[in-house]
């Protein structure tokens, strides 16, 4: 299924989603995108800005091995050509920036733009609810804790993650809290052709999550982390509902 729009209209301009926005589509576009034409290229800016699991674990960067090397894989090293003696490959990258970095970086076009719809959706909602600055501390800190679920499920990974969806499964769990009745334009395929039919927000979401439940982690998504903040987004909107009542307008039926 994929959604097109929502029909829960909101009081004030949707700034920080829009900002947010403006901001994946022109690192992806205006520096990550150049450098698909070169595979190496893009392998060295993705280990030099994003997120590692073992460099989090380890707190250091990732070490390069002369081809043939053996190592451990809790070694946190990948080989290399045309090196004599093990390096380290970015001595001056800060491994816990580079979580918060990831956060802005995508792997294609398909990626970013399908990442920026969900985002759009549902964040203006959020938003919304939440104000300027505390939808931004959500989204940010919430992005942070889907990275770390991912981190602490693949300790010993030297894949480099990336992608905005940790942190938009987060404002989707605190909108399927707070909206769960919220109508939302879905193409759904039917017989082979996709038909616009209007959803609850529950089932939509609800449906995206139990995939994520059930993709097996060979696929090279980062589920856990789109689990961890969805959950994460679940429960801070639960914890507001209780505390301050959101949400406090309700969605258009």
């Amino acid at each position: 299924m994929i959604p097109i729009r929502d029909e829960n209209p909101t009081a004030r301009r949707a700034i920080v989603t829009i900002l947010l926005i403006a901001v994946n589509i022109g690192i992806y576009f205006g520096i990550q995108y150049p450098k698909h034409a070169d595979a190496n290229a893009e392998a060295v800016f993705d280990y030099r800005w994003a997120g590692v699991p073992c460099e989090v674990r380890t707190g250091k960067p990732i070490v390069l091995v002369p081809d043939g090397t053996i190592t451990p894989a809790s070694a946190c090293a990948i080989p290399a050509a045309g090196i004599a003696a093990p390096q380290r490959a970015f001595p001056q990258k800060n491994v816990w920036l580079a979580v918060v970095f990831s956060m802005f970086l995508h792997g294609s076009i398909l990626h970013v733009l399908g990442n920026m719809l969900f985002l759009w959706i549902f964040g203006n909602n959020v938003e919304d609810q939440l104000g300027h600055v505390g939808y931004l501390v959500l989204y940010l800190v919430g992005g942070v804790v889907a990275s770390l679920v991912h981190i602490v499920g693949n300790l010993d990974s030297t894949t480099p993650f990336l992608g905005a969806s940790g942190a938009i499964a987060v404002v989707m769990g605190a909108y399927i809290v707070w909206f769960p009745r919220a109508r939302v334009l879905t193409l759904v395929p039917i017989v082979f052709i996709l038909w616009p039919v209007r959803l609850p927000a529950i089932l939509v979401l609800g449906l995206w999550f139990v995939l994520q439940v059930f993709t097996q982690s060979s696929s090279g998504i980062a589920t856990l982390a789109h689990i961890g903040g969805f959950v994460f987004g679940m429960l801070v909107a639960f914890a507001l509902a209780q505390a301050a009542g959101f949400p406090r307008r309700a969605p258009a039926q």
